[in-house]
């Protein structure tokens, strides 16, 4: 289950209609990516603990951080010496309050 959509991602990087679709596959591997890491700091799966019938809601936090990953990952599509941050800085915040913690 998708927690973020291709129409919130293009908001997220301020895209305009005359834009059109040419990157939607692109922007949508992202999306997609970026959920998947997210869910794999957490430790979890979003939809096993979020968003179902008898749970919580998905934490607006968790959708921010896959927009905020995949709107990092679209503009920086390259691994190089201008892009050292692995992870945009509030990425790791908004995830580590949800994350499962194990010692």
């Amino acid at each position: 289950m998708a927690i973020a959509e291709l129409a919130d991602l293009k908001d997220q990087l301020a895209f305009t209609d005359d834009i059109g679709s040419a990157d939607d596959a692109l922007l949508q591997r992202k999306l997609d990516a970026a959920q998947n890491h997210v869910e794999r700091m957490l430790g979890f799966k979003i939809e096993e603990c979020f968003g179902g019938e008898e749970q919580d809601p998905i934490p607006p936090a968790l959708v921010e951080a896959v927009l905020q990953l995949a709107a990092h990952w679209y503009d920086n599509r390259e691994a190089g010496a201008e892009a050292v941050r692995e992870l945009p800085f509030g990425v790791r915040d908004l995830v580590n309050e949800y994350r499962e913690w194990t010692w």
